[in-house]
């Protein structure tokens, strides 16, 4: 496999999923500096990332969130067929820009790897489920949710 150290400037597509042994999986989505010399319907590229950092993960799942633009140094590894995404192991990570806080006004339901969600604009206590139904508990509010996830696992030996 054909392996790089570089840095990756990107937009996070979605909020970023914990994964096995405390890692944290998340998509970024690159554009190219000379985006305009592309055509109109070129796909975005994505790189799948992945970190093990207790501090690049804690900051993960604690304050970054959809449309944050970040810069991810560390380990890219080519895609092993066409079609697929490219995977870059973090190893440093810096906040670049934020998004635009979302100001929600209805329910919304969400997803955090194998558990749900449901945001209410009326309260910031989220319930959260298993993605089969199982409930879990009521974070008291967003910023909770990712600890909520961390102590279910940890309880129920991290499967959900």
């Amino acid at each position: 496999m054909d392996t790089k150290h570089c840095a990756v400037d990107g937009w996070v597509d979605a909020i970023p999923v914990p994964g096995p042994r405390d890692t944290v999986t998340f998509d970024l989505v690159v554009r190219p500096a000379d985006i305009d010399a592309l055509d109109d319907d070129a796909p975005d590229t994505v790189i799948t990332c992945t970190s093990g950092d207790p501090r690049i993960t804690h900051e993960l799942l604690n304050g970054i969130q959809p449309g944050d633009l970040l810069r991810a140094t560390g380990t890219l590894v080519q895609p092993p067929a066409p079609g697929e995404h490219a995977r870059l192991t973090v190893d440093a990570l810096e906040v670049l820009d934020t998004a635009l806080v979302p100001v929600l006004r209805e329910t919304v339901l969400d997803r955090y790897g194998d558990y749900v969600v449901i945001f209410d604009g009326d309260t910031d206590a989220v319930p959260v489920f298993t993605a089969h139904g199982q409930w879990v508990g009521l974070a008291d509010n967003p910023d909770a949710i990712a600890t909520l996830i961390d102590i279910h696992e940890r309880v129920n030996g991290g499967d959900a």
